[in-house]
């Protein structure tokens, strides 16, 4: 009983943790709207060719949050595949301020924010080749949505003051361009916390019976399998995996290379709110695939490598 109340509060903690990033950006988002400020669909940030860039840089803040909205921008056709990507390549969530906690860490630290941000690129540009080829129907589509959603633009714009106060706002709700929605950013916050310390009160059991201390001895005497080992901890939707993979590899019980295959699918929580949110099952998995092979592939060139 004592050891579910600790995995209790953990996950309390772990959701906590990603509430104020949640409100901001909800709240962000909820003001741009409300001022037309940004239009999501059509910022070349989210959405252009320099969109994978953005992403791995966003991806680089320690805060498994960003990760979360992330998911939530592209479920919505706000973001693009391989802005996606980037991100949950490059996040690294509890690594950071580990490895922080010790100065004689930070070349360790710098080459692999850099060996991540850099593949998050790298495999964010390839995503985006590559959904184009495998999902040409969808992006097709896609394309002329966007360009339907331009021309309604347009005519909202000459149509007078009657339609201006009705835009569609992130969640296909009503955005009143007389008054800013307090309500909806709140709401929608609360409902993806409340998904997030669900899930991570499941994978915090998990883990209490299965032992951190078993899955770090297994890790160790697996050497020749330590990258694909690694990337099976990371997958594990909790901070706890990410917690696990640096301490290891800080004692030097794991390589550099399965860090960076392990970390570099750690997307915590995105991943189930991907499939949870964006119901095309196919286009989950490619995105899944374009996370785990690279990882794979770079991690065990750096395991043998270095």
């Amino acid at each position: 009983m004592t050891e579910f109340l600790e995995v209790l509060l953990d996950a309390l903690i772990d959701t906590a943790k990603v509430l104020p990033v949640l409100l901001i950006v909800y709240f962000l988002i909820e003001f741009l709207e409300y001022k037309k400020a940004m239009r999501f669909e059509k910022s070349k940030l989210l959405k252009g060719g320099v969109s994978p860039i953005f992403g791995a840089l966003f991806g680089c803040v320690p805060q498994c949050g960003f990760s979360v909205v992330s998911t939530d921008l592209y479920s919505k056709r706000a973001l693009s595949v391989g802005a996606l990507i980037g991100v949950y390549i490059s996040t690294s969530d509890e690594a950071l301020p580990m490895m922080l906690a010790d100065m004689t860490n930070i070349p360790a630290l710098l080459a692999l924010i850099g060996v991540k941000v850099v593949m998050g690129i790298v495999f964010g540009y390839l995503a985006m080749w590559l959904y184009k080829l495998v999902f040409k129907k969808n992006s097709a589509e896609q394309e002329c949505a966007v360009v339907d959603s331009v021309l309604v633009e347009d005519e909202h714009e000459h149509s007078g003051d009657e339609d201006e106060h009705h835009l569609e706002g992130c969640c296909k709700h009503s955005v009143d361009g007389a008054k800013f929605d307090w309500i909806h950013p709140l709401l929608h916050c609360l409902k993806i916390a409340a998904f997030i310390l669900v899930v991570n009160i499941i994978m915090g059991t998990i883990i209490m019976f299965v032992g951190e201390e078993n899955l770090s001895n297994f890790l160790q005497e697996s050497f020749a399998f330590q990258p694909i080992f690694a990337v099976l901890v990371g997958l594990i939707p909790n901070c706890a995996s990410s917690v696990v993979l640096t301490e290891l590899f800080l004692l030097e019980s794991i390589s550099f290379g399965s860090v960076v295959a392990g970390l570099s699918v750690n997307a915590g929580i995105a991943l189930l709110i991907l499939f949870k949110q964006n119901k095309n099952v196919k286009e989950n998995l490619f995105i899944l695939a374009m996370m785990i092979i690279p990882s794979i592939i770079v991690g065990y060139i750096l395991h043998f490598a270095i």
